[in-house]
């Protein structure tokens, strides 16, 4: 904003200036506007920082939904493979009560 202004249109500021607030008020003026105008530059710093951390949190807060998500598939997964665990020792268990049985059954005659 400031960076666009040239020399001459400062010159041109400042001759006006001193012609319409006089040469005994303008350094006090001249103070009293740098003043504000660092502390306006301060204030947008500081919210400037503030939206940078706002969007900063919520590009953290999307990659923990996305992380989340991550993680229920992974538990979907794993619950999957627990089940088809449990299918297969039963399965086995079955198999192994028949086998058992096949050898117990030719003794018993």
């Amino acid at each position: 904003m400031i960076e666009n202004i040239g020399f001459s249109e400062l010159l041109m500021v400042g001759l006006v200036a001193l012609l319409v607030i006089g040469p005994e008020r303008l350094p006090k003026v001249a103070r009293l506007l740098g003043f504000w105008i660092a502390k306006t530059r301060n204030i947008v710093a500081s919210v400037k920082e503030e939206i940078k951390e706002e969007f900063h949190a919520e590009e953290i807060r999307q990659m923990l939904k996305e992380q989340a998500g991550s993680l229920e598939d992974l538990q979907g997964v794993l619950d999957e493979m627990d089940s088809s665990a449990h299918n297969l020792k039963t399965s086995f268990d079955k198999r192994a009560q028949q086998i058992e049985q096949s050898i117990k059954s030719p003794h018993e005659k």
